[in-house]
């Protein structure tokens, strides 16, 4: 994978890269957006413990689809409050600490999600050679 963060803009916010090129030769795998919930339907109240699960289940999938996290090359996180952003950006960052380079990455603030517990919602979309 290839990042790009040019010169003449502004440099990521955190720790992401503007953009990640995959090379031709790759399948691609589309995570759909995981909650922070357990596999007993379990739901910790805040959110870093939801964004943690997030990435639990993030790197399950990987592992079932012969992938690890160095194949994401995009994530999109969604938060219910400003509040969250911290303990998001934390799990985040506890997630792709050996990561080089890092994904490209969206953080928005929703006003919601279809159960009111839950307050993190994370995809991402991966990359491994064929």
């Amino acid at each position: 994978m290839k990042a790009y963060t040019p010169s003449n803009i502004r440099p990521p916010f955190a720790r992401y890269s503007h953009a990640i090129e995959v090379p031709p030769g790759h399948r691609l795998l589309a995570v759909s957006g995981q909650l922070g919930i357990s596999p007993e339907d379990e739901v910790p109240d805040g959110a870093s413990a939801q964004a943690a699960l997030c990435f639990a289940n993030i790197d399950a999938i990987l592992v079932a689809a012969g992938m690890d996290r160095g194949s994401i090359v995009r994530v999109n996180a969604y938060v219910t409050d400003r509040a969250y952003l911290a303990d998001y950006m934390a799990a985040r960052d506890r997630f792709f600490g050996a990561v080089s380079p890092p994904p490209a990455s969206t953080l928005m603030i929703v006003s919601g999600f279809a159960t009111e517990a839950f307050k993190v919602e994370v995809e991402v979309l991966a990359a491994a050679p064929v």
